[in-house]
């Protein structure tokens, strides 16, 4: 685990208490002295191809902030990678009712997951994406954050990895209440979609020299 202001690793506990999924700890970088919380708990894997909870741990590594586990689904066999870490919640998240809660990584996995479910899109490149929007709320040096600037950077990313996912998750995050609003983010991937297309054709129009 590695400090979210200067990057050092040496860190020691200053508060440690036991909630209902696992255990929050105050820790406090030895180098910079910033102090920010980890949350540590017990997630349920669920396959990405058929979201059962049963699986087998074909082999495990440690990485950085973590275990990487590899896993293998009972019913389906669809094998994926998994890593498990703790959640850093060094700052708070303005929620639209206003209320603010502790940034919980854990919470834009579960959401891009949910809409990347039955979707030719691997764990890997959920957690890569879950990592970058991580890393930029990190790096914006806020202390709070509204959940809807979090809500765009993860749909700004999912437009670019799989248009379903982007809808599933659009539907859910802007709470779409007819059928003209579904229309529209419909219309919205499709011209990003065809605007891409139109950025790799163009340069292949001009001849070599």
């Amino acid at each position: 685990m590695h400090c979210p202001r200067c990057g050092k690793s040496d860190l020691k506990v200053v508060d440690s208490r036991d909630n209902a999924n696992g255990v929050r700890r105050r820790r406090q970088c030895l180098s910079c002295e910033y102090r920010f919380t980890t949350y540590e708990r017990l997630e349920q894997f669920r396959c990405p191809q058929c979201a059962s909870t049963e699986s087998r741990v074909l082999s495990a590594e440690l990485a950085e902030n973590g275990v990487r586990r590899r896993r293998e689904c009972l019913e389906c066999n669809h094998r994926c990678t998994t890593v498990e870490r703790s959640d850093m919640a060094a700052f708070l998240v303005r929620k639209r009712d206003s209320r603010c809660e502790e940034f919980n990584r854990s919470k834009i996995f579960e959401g891009v997951r949910l809409a990347c479910l039955n979707r030719p899109v691997a764990v890997e490149d959920i957690e890569e994406l879950v990592d970058s929007v991580s890393s930029e709320v990190l790096n914006a040096g806020l202390s709070e954050i509204s959940a809807r600037r979090i809500g765009d950077m993860v749909m700004e990313r999912l437009r670019d990895m799989d248009a379903v996912a982007y809808v599933r998750f659009a539907s859910v995050y802007r709470r779409f209440e007819d059928v003209d609003s579904l229309a529209e983010v419909i219309g919205e991937i499709k011209e990003h979609t065809r605007r891409r297309e139109l950025e790799n054709v163009q340069p292949r129009l001009i001849p070599d020299k």
